[in-house]
């Protein structure tokens, strides 16, 4: 041994939100759009599920597009520009290349080079890993100013005959930006996964099997509906209400709750599950765009504070959850 010592990064103390954007699909596509093919109902849909409306983006448009847009969204409100950023992590589960990663793609469309940058594949939870993860960056010195984005095209993945999830699906993006802070911003984030439940909200099958069984065709989702809502409605509460400890904070100091865009029955089970006082805001934006996966959080975080629902310095409690299964939740101080 030399007696050497190496050095260790140190960060700020605290971190934050600094700006948040997003983008949905241009269209806007109806119940009544899609119930023939799945023999529906607009009311069928609507009781279900609370969509109204669900918005999903041209042919032309892929889902880097959407990030890109709603990146600068982000980076704009947060005051900064591309060349400020220093690492992008993306989440998203409907890229369609391999390699490179989206991040490192968006990170030059915006003139964020040579940022760190990878994908996150954790589904409908993938924007509440990325800001744990910026969290831990931007305190351990490895960034100070760190864009997460989730964005999903999920009509790419979309069989019009499918009864299970076919309706409930939009496209969109949302995004943002994470950086020092002189108080805390961010709570602890409670994160974990049950991979043993993977075939509820599943691929109808792999890439790989196209190769010597093309007949199959294009693959797309399928979920087992009630397995799905048992899980995210009544063991879902659980993992907030750890986050909300975590932070040290209870259901009664929190203005916001901004869960995972599912469904809407799940997010009233949520909250009767949580004890969350009247006077909460609560993001409904699923009503209007859909459940657009990763990117659901921050669209609806969007929504609330275009809408005056919720203000900056609110508390809000996030807490996101899908395929896997994998769930995260934390605390945060809304931007």
């Amino acid at each position: 041994m030399s007696g050497l010592t190496i050095r260790q990064a140190a960060g700020a103390e605290h971190s934050r939100i600094l700006g948040i954007g997003g983008v949905r699909g241009e269209n806007v596509v109806t119940n009544d759009d899609l119930a023939g093919p799945i023999d529906s109902s607009d009311e069928w849909i609507r009781q279900r599920t609370g969509i109204v409306t669900r918005r999903r983006a041209g042919a032309d448009v892929d889902v880097l597009d959407l990030s890109e847009a709603a990146a600068r969204k982000a980076i704009a409100a947060a005051g900064l520009t591309g060349g400020d950023i220093d690492a992008v992590l993306f989440a998203t589960t409907t890229y369609f290349h391999q390699t490179p990663a989206a991040a490192a793609v968006l990170a030059d469309r915006i003139g964020a080079t040579p940022a760190a940058a990878y994908d996150i594949s954790a589904a409908c939870a993938g924007y509440a890993y990325g800001i744990a993860q910026a969290d831990a960056l931007v305190r351990s010195g490895a960034a100070q100013h760190v864009l997460v984005v989730g964005a999903e095209k999920m009509s790419d993945f979309v069989d019009p005959t499918d009864r299970s999830i076919s309706f409930l699906l939009g496209d969109g993006a949302g995004a943002a930006v994470v950086g020092p802070s002189d108080t805390p911003g961010i709570g602890p984030t409670i994160w974990g996964s049950d991979g043993g439940k993977a075939p509820a909200i599943r691929q109808t099958h792999a890439w790989s099997d196209l190769r010597e069984h093309p007949e199959l065709g294009w693959p797309t989702l399928r979920q087992d509906g009630q397995t799905v809502f048992k899980w995210a409605a009544f063991q879902m509460a659980p993992v907030a209400e750890k986050a909300l400890a975590a932070a040290g904070v209870t259901a009664q100091d929190v203005q916001a709750f901004i869960p995972h865009q599912a469904n809407m029955r799940i997010i009233d089970q949520m909250i009767k599950q949580l004890g969350l006082p009247e006077s909460v805001a609560v993001a409904r934006d699923i009503a209007e765009t859909g459940n657009t996966s990763a990117a659901s959080i921050p669209l609806a975080t969007e929504r609330l504070l275009a809408e005056g629902l919720a203000r900056s310095g609110d508390l809000a409690l996030q807490i996101g959850f899908g395929a896997g299964l994998v769930y995260a939740a934390q605390v945060i101080v809304l931007p």
